[in-house]
């Protein structure tokens, strides 16, 4: 499922116009992206949480040249899926 499927059933599911589904979930997008670029979690009880997780930086090879590189510490989106939705897929 991509974006436009998910605004599309969003749109069947709720009543609501496709144009103001669309908003919605380009809200939520907004919203959860803010809150993880501020360094906070988002919690929705039941589906999951997203996280920021922070990757350590180190050394690495380029494998055109085999010349050693430097790889720098860098902070990644991560989801871990709530009890709830683990349940419901092993149902």
């Amino acid at each position: 499922m991509n974006k436009n499927d998910l605004i599309h059933k969003l749109s069947e599911r709720t009543g609501l116009q496709k144009h103001d589904a669309a908003k919605a979930v380009e809200g939520v997008f907004d919203i959860i992206a803010d809150t993880l670029k501020s360094g906070d979690e988002v919690r929705l009880t039941g589906f999951g949480v997203f996280v920021v997780a922070t990757r350590a930086g180190g050394k690495g090879r380029n494998p055109q040249t085999g010349e050693e590189i430097t790889i720098k510490p860098s902070k990644q989106p991560r989801f871990r899926a709530g009890k709830q939705l683990k349940d419901m897929m092993n149902v």
